[in-house]
């Protein structure tokens, strides 16, 4: 006599693979959003980076004379930087800008510090990059 067994998965079994993709999800999620606040403190890093360079380059087409405000930037022909980031936020970061004839200072705060960034960063005249 011929049994018909039913070929398939018991339920310790599925409980067991999901358990494993748990615990596969448990380690890898920390160590991407790590990445990612990593990346947004880089990014910030370099946006500040690029407006100390464009304030720069603008103050030796001038005389010396540092950018009034972000549209001395953004509106001359070619532009010194393409985006305005003064008064914004971009990748977790809020970025404020000081500008004057003699001198500059930009500050990037994270919007949620341990989350989308985790230091204040400021860059002042002459391209001094400070936490």
């Amino acid at each position: 006599m011929k049994t018909n067994r039913k070929h398939g998965f018991t339920l310790v079994e599925i409980m067991i693979v999901v358990a494993i993709i748990a615990l596969l999800a448990a380690i890898a999620i920390p160590n991407l959003l790590r990445a990612k606040i990593s990346a947004n403190d880089a990014l910030a890093k370099s946006t500040l980076r690029s407006l100390s360079t464009a304030s720069e380059t603008f103050a030796t087409a001038n005389t010396g004379n540092y950018p009034a405000d972000i549209s001395s930037l953004t509106g001359a022909t070619p532009p010194y930087i393409q985006v305005p980031y003064c008064n914004s936020t971009n990748s977790g970061y809020s970025f404020t800008c000081t500008m004057a004839a003699g001198s500059y200072t930009y500050v990037a705060t994270p919007v949620t510090v341990g989350t989308s960034g985790t230091t204040t960063w400021t860059i002042t005249t002459g391209g001094v990059l400070t936490p």
